[in-house]
């Protein structure tokens, strides 16, 4: 058992770090929506830089005068949401292994100044029986959530 938790981890763990090495290791949180939900995976990641919350292509949004800023380019985001995508893949593999549920939505939440890192899981269909919602509304009613009560 303790191997399944062990792998698990980690790949929560490669979610967060290649969100920190899009900052260059410079955010007080990191927040990665990981979802997977009847065949469709999606991701996204936002932070918490100097008391603001912002969406990765707005990070630089929250520097202040001075601070070297971030290289938000296309690519860049891409690459970071296609590891998120590929861990989210492997946690599946990991969980069909192992005989586990497979959650159909992460939120990850990693506090870089305490070193805690917060992980909320859930199993049921969080979007697949909604008309109008994708992971991407889900994503983004998270980010109002977490920007508006200080999460």
């Amino acid at each position: 058992m303790k191997e399944f938790e062990d792998r698990f981890s980690e790949l929560q763990a490669d979610m967060i770090s290649i969100c920190m090495e899009y900052v260059e290791d410079r955010a007080d949180k990191v927040y990665v929506y990981a979802s997977c939900e009847e065949g469709m995976i999606s991701g996204k990641f936002f932070y918490l830089i100097n008391n603001q919350y912002v969406k990765c292509h707005k990070v630089n949004d929250a520097l202040e005068n001075g601070e070297e800023r971030y290289d938000v380019s296309t690519k860049r985001q891409s690459m970071v949401l296609r590891i998120i995508c590929e861990d989210i893949k492997k946690v599946k593999v990991l969980c069909k292994e192992y005989e586990r549920d497979m959650p159909t939505e992460m939120k990850l939440i990693y506090d870089v100044k305490s070193g805690n890192f917060k992980a909320e899981y859930k199993y049921d269909l969080v979007y697949t029986n909604d008309d109008i919602k994708t992971a991407d509304h889900i994503a983004d009613e998270w980010f109002e959530e977490v920007k508006n009560n200080n999460l």
